[in-house]
């Protein structure tokens, strides 16, 4: 029995559900599609300064960025180009979402929280380059406290509370919760590279003693 198989049913949706689901048109790169445009509209919410419902199209759309990729397991309709698809809208989504938070930041003239976005972006797309280099050269690199999830979670609240004015700073939520990003995204970031480090020295003397033995 496989993984897949000894997996508990989905208690959101009944077989007849699923099994309907399955057999319709829908495809795991349609279920993407929703989730970029829900993304998009967070991006426009995000413009205009209405902070829940960019909350509320923000979670929308991720929802939808975590559902392709079960549904594309669930339904047997995976194909090579979907998962390429999925993990390249991820990346676009959440680049596109926090150059909107640092456009309102810059056009406040916080120098220092669009900085901060920089430095959140770059985390970010660093947390998944690691990852995906190091399962190309045949190691398992899921480690670190900031994946897609947590950077969701963290966005998703300084989206929903960004209108709170603390200690008379206007978007101090939001602001925090960039910051934490940031120094969350680049610490993944380094957690991962020196997992990567260590598991490659096991791998090559590996490789070297079976050279060896050659």
């Amino acid at each position: 029995m496989n993984q897949e198989q000894s997996r508990p049913a989905n208690p959101i949706l009944s077989d007849a559900a699923r099994n309907r689901l399955i057999d319709s048109r829908l495809t795991p790169n349609a279920i993407s599609m929703v989730g970029l445009l829900g993304n998009l509209a967070a991006v426009g919410f995000i413009f205009a300064g209405w902070w829940i419902p960019a909350g509320l199209a923000f979670v929308f759309g991720s929802v939808m960025d975590l559902l392709d990729g079960k549904y594309s397991r669930m339904s047997g309709k995976a194909t090579l180009f979907g998962a390429f698809l999925d993990s390249s809208l991820d990346r676009i989504e959440e680049g596109f979402v926090l150059a909107a938070i640092a456009w309102q930041f810059a056009r406040g003239g916080d120098d220092w929280a669009a900085t901060a976005v920089v430095l959140a972006v770059t985390g970010s797309i660093m947390v998944s380059y690691t990852r995906a280099r190091a399962e190309a050269l045949g190691i398992e690199c899921k480690v670190g406290i900031a994946s897609r999830a947590v950077r969701v979670v963290i966005i998703s609240v300084g989206l929903f509370l960004a209108d709170l004015t603390i200690n008379e700073t206007d978007l101090f939520v939001l602001k925090a919760a960039i910051y934490v990003l940031a120094v969350m995204s680049l610490f993944t970031m380094l957690q991962r590279i020196w997992h990567v480090y260590k598991q490659s020295k096991i791998l090559d003397a590996a490789n070297d003693l079976n050279g060896q033995n050659a």
